[in-house]
């Protein structure tokens, strides 16, 4: 747990124990913000203990299971869930992080289960500015969602340039293993709209005045901007989609194109050969001397039919040729 109070007099101070928490709470002009790390049911006792918050949050906020993004209005305080995106890494994964949000008059509180690089770049400034400090805690709240809904953008641009990418690559090179990346990318274009959307709709309710005995009016529009940020990235993720889905029907037709020139090659050579195995197979009749054409024991024959079959290949391919077949 990292906690940090404002008092009414500007002055910030980090806080350690629950007792320094209720006396912090019972300071109306000053904000509270408590950052909890939750991986097992005890590190979320302070959420009880001191906040008396409801059980089903509190179940939220311990439960493994990635929640999607929600907002429960609980008269005092409201419950926000909303996803953050882990670091962005070429041909894995994207697996969205829950992060879960208490806001009440005076204090926010976050809580995740794993580190977040936005909140402790957050927590690393404070020292220096405490701007997010500086004003209510729907300000507050405003500074953390932003925070991470910043990390949307640079997630698109990256999933942009691995297509990119992958588009070079499937023209130089198909294989299999940029089939799976191209599989890998439209999952992580899916997830990206998934984590966004009910977002959207989140922001646009508080920059709405829908919940006025904690979002004050003058804080809402900045809410609004998040929203706008929101949209454009639902915006962007649709275009990759349709990006990854061209790039999959690219490598589709340039695999289809190549095993067509690789059947089109065994056709001909097919077509070669059947005639030479033709001829082949009528010596090995082993048919008596004619005037026509010469035996097995005659001393030219085996010679005959080698030229024969020279002559037949080299008319085919001429033939394949003309017709732009080879």
């Amino acid at each position: 747990m990292i906690a940090y109070h404002r008092r009414a007099d500007g002055t910030v101070t980090q806080l350690s124990d629950d007792a320094a928490l209720r006396e912090a709470l019972t300071d109306r002009d000053g904000l509270l913000w408590i950052d909890l790390l939750i991986r097992e049911q005890s590190d979320a006792t302070v959420l009880d203990d001191v906040f008396h918050f409801h059980p089903l949050t509190i179940e939220d906020c311990v439960s493994p299971r990635v929640d999607a993004a929600k907002i429960d209005d609980h008269g005092d305080y409201i419950f926000v869930i909303v996803q953050a995106l882990p670091a962005y890494a070429a041909g894995q994964d994207m697996e969205p992080l829950e992060v879960d949000f208490y806001l009440g008059p005076n204090y926010v509180v976050s809580c995740h289960r794993e580190p977040l690089p936005p909140f402790e770049l957050i927590r690393e400034r404070l020292p220096q500015s405490g701007a997010i400090l500086s004003r209510g805690a729907d300000w507050l709240l405003h500074g953390l969602l932003d925070a991470l809904v910043d990390e949307y953008l640079p997630a698109v641009d990256a999933i942009d340039d691995t297509l990119d990418g992958l588009e070079a690559e499937i023209l130089r090179q198909p294989g299999t293993h940029l089939l799976q990346q191209l599989l890998v990318v439209k999952r992580n274009a899916m997830r990206l709209r998934r984590a966004a959307t009910p977002q959207r709709d989140i922001m646009n309710r508080l920059s709405r005045s829908e919940f006025p005995k904690l979002i004050h009016e003058e804080t809402a529009i900045y809410f609004r901007d998040i929203y706008d940020h929101l949209v454009r990235v639902e915006y962007l993720v649709e275009g990759l989609r349709d990006l990854a889905d061209g790039a999959l029907n690219t490598y589709l037709s340039v695999v289809s194109n190549r095993l067509n020139e690789v059947m089109r090659v065994l056709t001909a050579a097919a077509a070669i050969f059947l005639p030479i195995t033709l001829i082949a197979g009528i010596y090995g009749t082993n048919f008596p001397a004619s005037s026509i054409w010469p035996s097995y024991d005659s001393e030219w024959g085996f010679g005959a039919m080698i030229a024969s079959m020279i002559v037949v290949t080299l008319a085919m391919l001429a033939y394949f040729k003309y017709r732009d077949w080879i």
